[in-house]
């Protein structure tokens, strides 16, 4: 009698699609949302293979609505032959309606902008998570870089001694 093996599943949650390093070091992350995407069918699928880029992608808050705007999903080869695909289309966010009326009165204050930081599987849906941040100057910049460098020099010498 054969033994049936059991393949373990990851967690839902941990799937990570992709991250948008360059927010965080463009800004100052105050606070987060999940939202999760309206796709079409190949977009999805470009999704699984990993086809995605959000580097350049921002969120617009329009009417009591949100979008994600510029984020980068290339087709796959073997896309549908009836549908043409539109890599860089707007894509609707889905959140909660206090959620979306706190995002849009930080928004109005100066300086407040809302990024994509995270797109990632959760239950076989895919969620962006996002941002609430306000942006760094040069300076801010460069501070950010020696503490991470001094942090990473004293983790070295603890290490030797």
């Amino acid at each position: 009698m054969a033994k049936a093996t059991t393949k373990k599943k990851s967690a839902p949650g941990s799937k990570s699609i992709a991250v948008n390093r360059q927010a965080r070091h463009d800004y100052y992350i105050e606070q987060t949302f999940e939202a999760g995407l309206v796709l079409q069918g190949w977009e999805v699928k470009s999704l699984r293979a990993g086809r995605i880029q959000l580097k350049e992608s921002y969120v617009i808050l329009e009417k009591g609505e949100v979008f994600l705007f510029g984020a980068h999903i290339s087709a796959l080869l073997s896309a549908s032959t009836h549908i043409i695909p539109d890599s860089l289309r707007t894509r609707k966010l889905l959140l909660h309606d206090t959620e979306i009326i706190k995002l849009n009165n930080a928004v109005d204050r100066k300086g407040y902008t809302v990024v994509p930081l995270a797109m990632y599987w959760k239950n076989n849906r895919v969620k962006v998570e996002i941002g609430l941040a306000k942006g760094k100057q040069q300076h801010d910049k460069r501070d950010t870089e020696k503490e991470r460098d001094w942090s990473r020099e004293k983790e070295r010498i603890m290490k030797r001694h």
